[in-house]
């Protein structure tokens, strides 16, 4: 299955070019300009994963990334920044993020987290299936 994936960055310029890179690697894959818009985005669609840039005007990626967790805890966020710092990273992944790089990232390494944070995503949804079969078997009288 493609791993569908949303591109957050407020360069243009750069969200084209490394969303084209990432469609020659079959990933299916939407972009928003600014994280008011990939919220819009994930309210209306599912993603394996997001990938999101730290550094936006507005709302930065990590109050994005706090909103998207609080909304869906399952969403899997990999970082991206140009500015990349030791205590940034370390607050994106104590917010939940499921990964943390820094621009430009390798293509290949990119390709490989999302692949990972798809897996994961199929992993929880079938944990979260799983247990609303146990407690349908367990509510219903048969």
């Amino acid at each position: 299955m493609t791993p569908k994936v949303l591109l957050v960055d407020d360069e243009k310029e750069f969200i084209e070019t490394l969303s084209e890179r990432m469609r020659t690697r079959d990933l299916d894959v939407s972009t928003a300009t600014s994280a008011a818009d990939a919220l819009k985005l994930v309210r209306e669609h599912s993603y394996d994963a997001i990938v999101l840039d730290l550094m936006m005007p507005e709302m930065d990626g990590l109050e994005a990334l706090k909103v998207l967790r609080e909304r869906n805890p399952e969403l899997q966020v990999i970082l991206l920044t140009g500015q990349g710092s030791v205590a940034k990273g370390i607050e994106a992944m104590k917010l939940g993020a499921m990964d943390f790089l820094e621009k430009p990232a390798d293509i290949e390494t990119l390709t490989r987290k999302i692949k990972k944070a798809q897996a994961r995503k199929m992993v929880i949804m079938e944990k979260r299936l799983e247990e609303k079969i146990k407690h349908i078997m367990n509510v219903k009288p048969w």
